[in-house]
């Protein structure tokens, strides 16, 4: 079975990483003149010569997003039903090694989350757990789903990767979106973040889109973690991974999000620092490359960034986000996955967007259209 692992093993980080730097101006100026790019353009709009180009970079951005996605921005929030792990990775505040109290949600407690974020006008939401096989497994997702699907339109999940079989299941009780992050695609450093459980396997992590999108879940969303490794090299292949999915998958929507390393309960320190202005080159390379992949943002970046980027590339934001289980209303103290940066609440976020001339999407799916 031909899976993203074969066109991976064909590239090398330092290579693509060489590459990468040795970028000179007049390659940027070609790429930006361009109507249609390809991934080698991108890897030159990422690169450090493209960066006194960014003010041409977000013009053609805010062009682009607003022919493909009109003036609209898709509001989501996210609903943690789970710290339990089984996985020690340095950068999670959810860690194995971490002494924190674990919990997962019962159905009451979940309903209860759910009425509160219904309350706030939400209608898509974003399930996240741990990775405890033991206790959040396919039957506790399959149940939670069919639970949460009563009351939210579109439900898209962040949990640990599973068998094609499994995400078949979801798929068939309402789950319509699927995130799954590398973390880092540099595989000679991946065991030093993932020293132990299942997330320290990089290749069953490297294959669980192609799992996705035999599937057929509705939309995938890939992304790395920007601290942990050079963030152009990772970023690179993260749209390398893209591209492939989108060719071999094609029924499916792409989504891409930027997850900065935030502070959390015994974590580590980034090992690579980026900018917002690093943040912003990188949004509008992958608009430039791809006028179709979804765009999200989220409550990890501070509250001027998540202002000034809504017109320029962005499709997606989350609001009002709890990164802790019950955070909304049933176990508001329990230890949190990471700390959020932008702490306002769903209604300001969505005022902010319609101050910019935008449209807050609460809602772009509805069941009746699957009966």
């Amino acid at each position: 079975m031909n899976t993203f692992k074969s066109v991976f093993e064909t590239y090398s980080w330092d290579s693509v990483q060489t590459k990468i730097n040795q970028t000179t101006s007049r390659e940027v100026e070609m790429a930006l003149a361009k109507s249609k790019r390809n991934l080698d353009d991108f890897l030159i709009l990422i690169s450090p010569a493209a960066k006194p180009y960014l003010e041409e970079m977000a013009q053609q951005s805010h062009v682009l997003t607003k022919k493909r996605f009109g003036k609209t921005i898709q509001m989501y929030t996210p609903m943690y039903l789970s710290n339990e792990c089984q996985n020690i990775c340095t950068y999670c505040g959810f860690s194995l090694d971490n002494k924190i109290k674990r919990k997962t949600l019962t159905e009451s407690e979940i309903e209860l989350e759910m009425a509160e974020l219904k309350k706030t006008g939400f209608d898509h939401v974003l399930l996240v757990t741990g990775e405890a096989n033991y206790t959040v497994n396919i039957n506790y997702f399959l149940n939670a789903v069919a639970q949460i699907k009563k009351e939210f339109s579109s439900i898209s999940i962040e949990v640990q990767p599973l068998s094609e079989e499994e995400y078949r299941q979801l798929h068939e009780v309402g789950v319509h979106t699927v995130l799954v992050y590398q973390e880092t695609y540099h595989r000679e450093v991946y065991k030093e973040y993932h020293p132990k459980g299942k997330k320290s396997n990089f290749d069953f992590r490297l294959e669980t889109p192609d799992r996705v999108g035999k599937a057929g879940i509705h939309k995938i969303g890939l992304g790395v973690l920007l601290g942990l490794e050079d963030w152009r090299t990772d970023s690179f292949f993260n749209a390398l991974h893209l591209d492939y999915l989108q060719k071999t998958y094609w029924q499916s929507k792409y989504s891409v999000s930027f997850p900065r390393l935030r502070p959390a309960e015994g974590i580590i320190e980034p090992n690579f620092i980026m900018e917002d202005s690093d943040l912003l080159q990188l949004i509008c390379a992958y608009r430039l490359w791809n006028e179709d992949l979804e765009i999200s943002i989220s409550t990890r970046e501070n509250e001027k960034f998540r202002n000034n980027v809504i017109p320029i590339g962005v499709t997606s934001m989350s609001a009002g986000s709890k990164t802790n289980p019950g955070g909304y209303v049933v176990d508001v103290e329990s230890l949190e996955q990471f700390e959020t940066s932008d702490e306002r609440s769903a209604q300001e976020i969505a005022s902010i967007i319609a101050s910019k001339g935008y449209e807050p999407v609460w809602k772009d799916w509805d069941k009746a259209y699957t009966s």
